[in-house]
């Protein structure tokens, strides 16, 4: 049993129509879910209007932002959105900042040639505004001068950093108060993240998983394999970093999507809350072991089986 219960909540796909938000929200804070997280990609739907919509219908639930792309906002606006998020509800915030994808900066004109110095810049400045301090600073993305903000917030929320690669995570470490990890966030990434961050102290950690509970977990792994494979075409430092990755990768080349549907029952479980619910809440319960504090649960890409998952998200809430 872990000694470290992690705030458990559902993420809201970003292809979902704005208005399910405050439908979500409510249902979440009704059965007594801890968090939502609301996705921001480009050119899908904007975080922080979302996060305002799922907060002014709730008292209780806290609204994660994953992420905010550092660049796409003049770091004073980004400080201002959250601070005022956090006046409207104190302590039920948890932003986050992260590069962005590189070819959307790109559409959008505002590529840096340096995206980690970009991140540190924004994640300092930022961090310092809603701290309530006056800003001057010259830097090579940020430029401001004595900017303060009118109404910083009463408690400054831990401001996340959304990133995945070890530099951006000693980054993370240096500038921010915590990580984002993006699925999968198996537990073995998560040790590997903190201690690429510097292990600080007070560093909240948060891991985004899909979630896939069915009554037996061959069908659970079948419907997840596709997902799997998806990941395997170009995979990410929270595929590579686990043990059996090379295992893994043989068996998809050899096998392919069917192949992973055979998987281990305890590979599936690292990778992610997927199988029966006891399984589900041994995932769980090895993230919060791992050193986890936040976990957002990705439904499916369709918000019928979204809305019908939202059940499991509140068991694994009550467990």
């Amino acid at each position: 049993m872990s000694t470290r219960r992690a705030s458990i909540g559902m993420c809201f796909d970003r292809t979902f129509e704005p208005s399910k938000v405050t439908e979500f929200a409510r249902r979440l804070e009704a059965g007594g879910a801890d968090q939502l997280w609301v996705i921001e990609d480009c050119f899908y739907t904007a975080g922080i209007s979302l996060a305002a919509s799922a907060l002014a219908v709730t008292e209780r639930l806290t609204v994660g932002i994953g992420i905010l792309p550092a660049v796409a906002r003049n770091a004073a606006i980004t400080a201002m959105e959250i601070a005022t998020l956090c006046r409207l509800a104190p302590d039920r915030v948890l932003p986050g900042i992260g590069h962005g994808v590189q070819s959307w900066m790109r559409q959008m004109g505002v590529r840096p040639a340096s995206p980690l110095t970009a991140l540190e810049e924004v994640l300092t400045a930022v961090r310092r505004l809603l701290a309530g301090e006056e800003v001057t600073v010259d830097g090579r993305y940020v430029r401001l001068d004595r900017v303060a903000l009118d109404q910083s917030p009463a408690t400054p929320p831990p401001l996340l950093a959304g990133v995945r690669g070890p530099k951006s995570l000693a980054v993370a470490g240096r500038a921010a108060g915590g990580i984002v990890l993006a699925e999968p966030a198996s537990p073995s990434y998560v040790r590997a993240a903190i201690e690429q961050a510097g292990s600080p102290v007070d560093f909240h950690v948060a891991a985004f998983s899909f979630l896939c509970i069915e009554q037996d977990r061959t069908t659970a792994y079948r419907r997840m394999a596709p997902w799997l494979a998806s990941q395997l075409a170009d995979p990410s430092p929270g595929l590579t970093v686990l043990s059996f990755f090379p295992d893994l990768l043989d068996l998809f080349t050899r096998d392919g999507v069917d192949g992973l549907g055979t998987m281990p029952p305890e590979w599936w479980r690292e990778l992610g809350p997927v199988g029966t619910f006891e399984d589900a809440v041994a995932h769980i319960e090895e993230l919060e072991d791992a050193g986890v504090h936040s976990i957002g649960l990705f439904p499916p890409a369709d918000v019928e089986a979204a809305s019908a998952m939202v059940e499991d998200v509140l068991r694994l809430a009550a467990r």
